[in-house]
């Protein structure tokens, strides 16, 4: 594995176990083995590091979402995905807090909004997306009384009923 492969492996395991806001380069190098000096020279910053890291932690969650049976019900799918909300809920939370940094940085925005490009492409458009968002929010502030699987298609299919 070549200095940028471990820079962006030990990015992504600060990003999960630290946050995004509480992650330095120190922190990052000493995850990657690699020096700090090699950030710069990959990456140009510590947020764009975090952002490519972030992007490719992201996709192979999409990935692993992906490779649930297209057979399953939707309500299975539905459950699949609120399972992360458990179960790469570190990786929820630094998304969240990539956003609020995109609000001062052009480039952490670009490509928070591709992602979201891609997403929407993904889950068949901006529906689903607005869904999924709204899903992992409630999941991630109150678990306790979020939407359950079921409870989101019985309520997506009474939307769909009622139009």
């Amino acid at each position: 594995m070549g200095n940028r492969e471990a820079l962006l492996a030990g990015a992504k395991q600060c990003l999960i176990e630290r946050g995004w806001a509480h992650t330095t380069v120190r922190d990052i190098a000493a995850a990657s083995g690699v020096n700090h000096a090699a950030i710069g020279y990959h990456f140009g910053s510590r947020d764009a590091l975090l952002t490519q890291a972030l992007v490719q932690a992201v996709d192979e969650l999409g990935a692993e979402l992906a490779h649930h049976d297209s057979t399953d019900s939707p309500e299975q799918g539905w459950q699949a995905l609120i399972d992360t909300f458990t179960t790469h809920r570190s990786l929820w939370v630094a998304q969240l807090e990539a956003v609020v940094q995109a609000e001062r940085s052009p480039d952490i925005r670009e490509h928070l909004a591709r992602g979201q490009r891609e997403a929407r492409t993904g889950l068949g458009g901006s529906v689903p997306l607005a869904l999924l968002t709204g899903l992992m929010l409630q999941w991630l502030v109150d678990p306790e009384h979020a939407p359950s699987s079921k409870d989101v298609v019985t309520e997506l299919r009474s939307l769909t009923t009622n139009l």
